[in-house]
């Protein structure tokens, strides 16, 4: 594990270490090539420089986040508030939580779709679908 991503995890409470726990292993078992570095104060995963998912602490429990989330046409994913974007998340109160087995497939939907946040900015917000 990455010792950025490492002190991230150790710096959470006790439960919500236990679900960066399952939430690491499980997203590098099925995004082995990622890049995953602490972005924004974060854990994040990248393919070609393009954040794909990642995870962080907020009030009501740790988020799961897929920037291309929306795409993936998945009921339990909520997507963003802004709606200006293609992201979606769940949130986590326990790792009991976690259904691996949804996990895996939404892991390989973000493998498979994908919008261009990496350009963003250079195409002025507009979001450009890849792949």
């Amino acid at each position: 594990m990455n010792k950025d991503i490492q002190s991230y995890h150790k710096s959470q409470a006790v439960g919500d270490k236990a679900i960066c726990d399952v939430l690491h292993e499980e997203i590098c078992k099925h995004l082995p090539k990622a890049e995953n570095k602490i972005w924004h104060g974060h854990p994040v995963w990248f393919l070609d420089g393009n954040p794909i998912v990642g995870y962080s602490k907020l009030k009501a429990g740790l988020q799961l986040l897929f920037w291309s989330g929306v795409t993936f046409e998945e009921e339990q994913l909520v997507p963003g508030k802004s709606g200006k974007f293609k992201d979606a998340s769940i949130t986590y109160t326990s790792a009991e939580q976690i259904n691996t087995k949804d996990l895996k497939r939404w892991l390989k939907k973000a493998n498979d779709i994908q919008w261009d946040y990496k350009n963003i900015v250079k195409r002025k917000g507009i979001l450009e679908r890849l792949k």
